[in-house]
């Protein structure tokens, strides 16, 4: 007869529990590398999908640029218009002021004139009949 037995052998404690250990950390790396897969999957898309939000935002913002250029483009072309306006309007009372100046001072002038000339006529009247 044989002392071997026909039955498995049985394992101890501790190599069960190596065994289980081994087991876990198995299946944890495994987890691990599908993480780090759908991680970097997830981070692909999502980088892809902010690309393509910062070109529309850049799109938008030249666009808001260029409207804000061509409004104050316009706004400055009204405004030089309007104060080219108000300093014809001025140079044009200025000249008529100044026509309407020049015409009364030479009215006082005339006026002047011939009160002198009527004086010098009655002073030398009077001075011809005083002699």
């Amino acid at each position: 007869m044989s002392n071997k037995t026909t039955k498995p052998e049985e394992k101890g404690f501790f190599e069960k529990v190596k065994e289980t250990i081994g087991d876990i950390w198995d299946g944890t790396k495994d987890k691990a590398e599908d993480l780090k897969d759908s991680a970097e999957e997830t981070f692909d898309h999502l980088k892809e999908k902010i690309t393509a939000k910062k070109t529309v935002v850049a799109k938008k913002a030249t666009t808001a640029k260029k409207t804000a250029v061509a409004k104050t483009s316009a706004t400055a072309d009204k405004t030089k218009a309007a104060a080219t306006k108000v300093k014809d309007k001025a140079e044009d009372k200025a000249k008529a002021t100044k026509a309407k100046t020049a015409t009364a001072t030479a009215n006082v002038k005339k006026a002047a004139a011939s009160k002198l000339a009527s004086a010098k006529t009655k002073t030398t009247r009077n001075a011809t009949a005083a002699k």
